[in-house]
């Protein structure tokens, strides 16, 4: 029986010291691509009713135009059931993951190249606000049609007439599915079609992903040594860079969002055709708050959002055994260093 209980320990021993070298094996931004892509898909789920209602108060859908917000998830709940919380949230978390797992390792990697490339620059806030950008602007030229589906699915409301007895959808209803609006978009506008509002979404990523890692930094740069570990201190932090930055680029979000469903939304008569042209048509047509619409909204999803994508990130690095910045920074500039002296001998 000992012996037994022995040769069970060991296999457990075994099995746990090759899932660590399996671990430590992995390229640190394979481990970074997958701490952000589970951190992303985590937090977005959580905070998905919240979006689905910010959709439908940006894209003016008539319905839910002076609902409110707790109307607004009445009227879902009635209409649509508990499903409707969640329609669009498939081709939100096929795009948040692949898009929160580039933005935190091509964040991290920006950061590495510029120390390396330019190491008069300094390591201060300045430092985040630039990788953050070019991690931004990254992440959403390679997600961005999944972002363009996922608006679409989500300014569709399902009205109970359009379900049938066993509650499937019947053939009105114009998107089925992510891949059928892929398709759909596709072969009626080509690869332009599945870009469509991506300059808003580019002018507004840039300031907010830099502000946001700027405005974290910099929180953080308050912060006794002692207490920079601690989680509690980092979601706050994180929380109150997301809402600075998003406050300050929120306009562009509602520019983008009605130029995805323009030519879907029977309020909207007139064609936006640039991202300036489109601010300004909003203005003279809907009034300047329009601009700000569901912003109170996004606040009740950023917060919980920041603080459990945060959470997720750095528990998804710990398990993964990333190592820290200045160590991984270290080991590529001691590489460069050992490849500009081969190359000079």
């Amino acid at each position: 029986m000992a012996k037994s209980k022995e040769r069970e320990e060991e296999e457990v021993d075994s099995g746990s010291g090759s899932g660590h070298r399996m671990i430590d094996s992995m390229p640190v931004f394979t481990k970074e691509l997958l701490a952000g892509g589970v951190a992303g898909g985590f937090a977005k789920t959580v905070v998905a009713p919240l979006e689905r209602v910010k959709i439908l108060f940006q894209t003016r859908r008539v319905e839910f135009h002076s609902a409110g917000l707790l109307g607004s998830f009445k009227k879902i709940m009635k209409t649509e059931g508990v499903i409707g919380f969640y329609r669009g949230n498939g081709a939100s978390v096929a795009r948040i993951v692949p898009y929160a797992a580039l933005h935190y390792m091509t964040y991290e990697q920006y950061r590495r190249w510029i120390i390396l490339g330019f190491p008069d620059i300094g390591r201060g806030p300045s430092l985040d606000l630039m990788a953050g950008s070019f991690a931004g602007g990254t992440a959403v030229l390679f997600t961005y049609p999944l972002d363009l589906v996922r608006t679409k699915l989500a300014y569709q409301v399902v009205e109970p007439s359009k379900f049938n007895i066993k509650g499937m959808l019947h053939a009105e209803q114009f998107y089925k599915g992510i891949f059928d609006c892929f398709t759909k978009i596709y072969k009626e506008s080509g690869m332009r079609g599945l870009y469509r509002g991506v300059a808003p979404s580019l002018y507004g990523i840039f300031p907010y992903s830099g502000l946001k890692f700027y405005f974290y930094e910099e929180m953080k740069s308050f912060v006794p040594e002692e207490r920079k570990k601690d989680i509690t201190v980092k979601l706050f932090c994180g929380s109150i860079a997301g809402l600075l930055g998003q406050t300050l680029t929120y306009p562009l979000d509602v520019v983008r969002r009605q130029m995805q469903v323009q030519w879907l939304s029977t309020t909207n008569r007139v064609e936006m055709k640039g991202t300036m042209q489109s601010l300004v048509m909003i203005v003279q047509h809907q009034g300047w708050k329009q601009l700000f619409s569901g912003l109170s909204i996004n606040y009740l999803k950023v917060v919980p959002s920041v603080a459990i994508g945060f959470t997720v990130y750095d528990m998804m690095k710990l398990w993964l055994r990333v190592p820290s910045r200045d160590d991984v920074s270290k080991k590529a500039a001691e590489g460069k260093t050992n490849s500009s002296s081969i190359l000079q001998s």
